[in-house]
């Protein structure tokens, strides 16, 4: 018999109604279930910019959700307030006697929940809440003396170690949907949250758990050849389910177990992708820390970057003379994504090149990518810019053009976001300014007029940066 008369789930970032773990345990358990989902200002209110890409993803992705709820005979609860507040008062209203939810180990996160989880027990509702968001979390893989991995290689190999089918397995929701509640409520607009409209549809992402089925099974076809494209931007190498594992529409199991049964070159490539998200994960759990601009290594907590004037804006704008550096700035303020071989370029310019503080760029893609994911994006930063953990050595440093000429090689990529470049032959794309005189003005492409000089030399600025590392660098 269930334990409960009565739960409520609390969908976050987890928006689908198949292989969800809270709504299969709260179905398990419960003779009737309640489903909601609150549009959270605590979130909401602290973003920049009222024509956000990532809401307007959400509220399809929430509308579509109500409707498959609605098909099973079910609903969704939809407010928009403080959650910490709504998920109390939603759990009264409907006299529940337990709340169901998949965690979330993001610091804010965590204090939001606890928070919650007091409310409801001062109130005698018990609180359950579930792993869903990754395969292996928190303190499921652990070193040998029972210590976080800080380098992913041998992270990775004690992660497939510990895997087996019984943790690929889907969450059934089929066999309890009769005890969901057909209870709905509206869902309010994107205005009456303050928000408006984004190119979102324009740029024919698909959204909820119809678009990211399509996008799976369209990844699916080519799998095989990932490993070979996912580091060209012009290709259609990646998988781009990056927003959709973000919100949930599709599920982490679902992806994990096609990328390991199937084997392969590039299915084994793509779920070292999906390991290397789960150790983020991992790193953010034990170290907190990093989510609020501390460096995974101390030493390079002050780290004396120069931030020179200009600099900064003249990357975000996509103006600093270098092409693929900016045609990557470009893709990212015209459709919020960026390809990931060109997050990596892009933060190693801002740091070694422009010498920058990561956290400026960090921030920067925190307030603006469509997938935006807090373990992921810090794990990224430090990497590139030599602070985090397993980072790249802070002797390497990418050389944005040798980058282009290596991915990018005929200029496809940059062409399509750099159209004053569109008629600069193949041999100068990668480097305009190396253009004569009279080449600039066949192509219509003056440097300095057209298109920027370069804003910093490379070579000057490569033995800055390790200067700069150097003296940070702990001694032998």
């Amino acid at each position: 018999m269930p334990e409960y008369a009565r739960a409520l789930v609390w969908f976050r970032r987890d928006l689908r109604d198949y292989d969800h773990a809270a709504l299969h345990h709260a179905l398990k358990h419960a003779r009737q279930v309640i489903c909601a989902f609150v549009f959270d200002r605590e979130i909401l209110d602290a973003l920049p910019d009222p024509a956000d890409r990532r809401v307007e993803f959400i509220h399809a992705s929430v509308t579509e959700l109500q409707e498959a709820l609605q098909s099973r005979g079910g609903g969704l609860i939809v407010r928009y307030g403080v959650a910490r507040d709504e998920i109390v008062r939603l759990a009264a209203e409907g006299q529940v006697d337990a709340v169901f939810f998949n965690h979330g180990d993001d610091p804010a996160a965590l204090a939001r929940d606890a928070a919650v989880e007091a409310a409801l027990q001062r109130r005698g509702i018990a609180v359950r809440h579930h792993k869903d968001v990754v395969i292996f979390e928190r303190e499921e893989v652990l070193t040998a003396a029972g210590t976080p991995f800080s380098i992913f290689t041998p992270y990775k190999n004690a992660w497939l170690k510990t895997l087996s089918p019984h943790d690929l397995q889907a969450y059934p929701v089929d066999a309890f949907a009769d005890r969901l509640v057909a209870q709905s409520t509206p869902i309010p607009g994107l205005a009456d949250m303050g928000f408006q409209p984004t190119n979102l549809r324009e740029l024919a992402l698909p959204v909820g758990m119809a678009g990211g089925a399509r996008l799976f099974e369209d990844f699916l076809d080519r799998i095989d050849r990932y490993q070979e494209t996912r580091d060209f931007p012009a290709q259609k190498g990646p998988s781009y389910l990056s927003v959709h594992l973000r919100f949930g529409t599709v599920s982490i199991r679902q992806c994990a177990a096609a990328a390991w049964q199937q084997g392969g070159h590039g299915a084994q490539t793509w779920l070292s992708e999906l390991i290397w998200r789960d150790f983020y994960h991992q790193v953010l759990w034990h170290r907190p820390d990093v989510a609020s601009g501390h460096a995974f290594k101390p030493q390079y907590d002050a780290l004396p970057w120069p931030n020179p004037p200009g600099h900064f804006a003249a990357w975000c704008e996509g103006r600093t003379g270098y092409p693929l550096v900016d045609a990557a700035m470009r893709q990212f303020d015209q459709t919020g994504y960026m390809h990931n071989r060109l997050r990596m370029v892009a933060a190693s310019f801002l740091t070694k090149d422009l010498l920058v503080d990561w956290r400026k760029g960090e921030k920067h893609f925190a307030d603006r990518l469509i997938d935006f994911d807090l373990a992921a994006n810090s794990g990224g930063w430090q990497w590139a810019a030599s602070v985090g953990c397993d980072a790249q050595p802070w002797f390497r440093i990418f050389n944005p053009v040798t980058q282009s000429e290596r991915f990018d090689a005929q200029g496809r990529f940059i062409r399509r976001y750099l159209p004053e470049l569109a008629h600069v032959p193949e041999k100068f794309i990668h480097a305009p300014w190396r253009m004569p005189a009279s080449e600039q003005q066949r192509a219509g492409c003056v440097i300095g007029r057209d298109y920027p000089a370069p804003i910093v030399d490379h070579a000057a600025q490569r033995a800055r940066a390790l200067d700069l590392f150097k003296r940070a660098a702990p001694r032998p």
